[in-house]
C-alpha cells in the first residue's frame, strides 16, 4: 500500500515539476535575466572584471531548470506520499483528497509562507557573498521552527477539541502557532542586503514569483495525489484506514 502511494507522489510530483517549470520559465526566468544585468553593470562600474559564464544562460533557464524542478518535485512529491500514508485514516475522517489538501496547505504555510515572511528569497546580485552561511542556517533554522510549532499546534488542538470543540480548539492552536511565530521572527537576527538604486520592482516581482511556484507546486501535488491516492484506496477498499499499521 504504501508502495503504491509512493509511486503516486512522485507521479503527481513529476506533474507538479512540469508545471513549475513552465511557471519558473515564463515568469521568473525574466525577472533573473534583468536582475543578471545589474549585476554585471555594477561590476563594470567598479572597475571589475567579468565572471565567465561556465554554464550558459540557455543552458539554466532550459534544461538547467527543467532538470531541477522535476527533481525537486518528485522528491516532494514523495516526501508527500509518505507524510499522507502515515496520516490518512489516523488522525482525521476526511477523504484522500480532504486529506491531501490539509497536508499540502500545512506544508506551504511551515515550510515555504512562514520562513519566506522573516527570510524572501532574493534574485541575483541580492545577499552578501560572505554572509551566505550564515543566511542559509537562518533560513532552515526558520523552517525547523515552524514545522516542529506546527506540529505542536496540532497536537494542542487535538487536546483542546475534547474541551472547546473542534473548531474552538483549531482557531485557540491556531492563534498559539501565530505568536509564537511572531516572536520566534522577532527574535531572529534581519538580514537586509539589497544593493543601494536596485530596482524594487524587479525585488518584489521575483518573491512574489518565488511564492507562486511553490503555490504551483503544492496545489498540483494536492489535486492530482488526492485524485490518485482516492482511486487507489477505493479499489483496495481501504478509505478512512491508515496505509501504515
Amino acid at each position: 500500500m504504501v508502495g503504491n502511494l509512493l509511486l503516486r507522489g512522485m507521479i503527481a510530483g513529476a506533474i507538479a515539476g512540469v508545471l513549475v517549470f513552465v511557471f519558473a520559465h515564463f515568469f521568473g526566468e525574466p525577472l533573473v535575466d534583468q536582475a543578471i544585468a545589474f549585476e554585471e553593470a555594477a561590476a563594470q562600474a567598479a572597475g571589475e572584471a567579468a565572471e565567465p559564464e561556465i554554464v550558459s544562460r540557455a543552458t539554466q533557464a532550459g534544461i538547467g531548470l527543467f532538470t531541477g524542478a522535476m527533481a525537486y518535485g518528485v522528491a516532494v512529491g514523495g516526501l508527500f506520499a509518505l507524510t499522507f500514508a502515515f496520516v490518512h485514516g489516523r488522525f482525521s475522517t476526511l477523504s484522500a483528497r480532504g486529506t491531501a489538501a490539509v497536508i499540502a496547505l500545512a506544508a506551504f504555510v511551515a515550510i515555504i509562507l512562514v520562513p519566506g515572511i522573516k527570510y524572501p528569497a532574493n534574485p541575483p546580485a541580492v545577499g552578501n557573498g560572505d554572509t551566505i552561511g550564515v543566511r542559509t542556517e537562518l533560513f532552515f533554522l526558520m523552517i525547523v521552527v515552524s514545522v516542529a510549532a506546527l506540529i505542536a499546534a496540532i497536537a494542542f488542538a487535538r487536546s483542546l477539541a475534547h474541551r472547546f470543540g473542534i473548531w474552538n480548539g483549531a482557531i485557540i492552536a491556531g492563534i498559539a502557532y501565530i505568536v509564537f511565530i511572531g516572536l520566534v521572527q522577532y527574535l531572529l537576527p534581519p538580514i537586509n542586503e539589497v544593493p543601494e538604486n536596485y530596482s524594487a520592482i524587479v525585488l518584489w516581482r521575483f518573491r512574489i514569483t518565488s511564492l507562486g511556484m511553490h503555490v504551483v507546486l503544492w496545489s498540483v501535488l494536492a489535486v492530482v495525489f488526492g485524485m490518485l491516492a482516492e482511486k487507489r484506496l477505493a479499489s483496495q477498499g481501504a478509505v478512512g484506514r491508515p496505509a501504515f499499521r
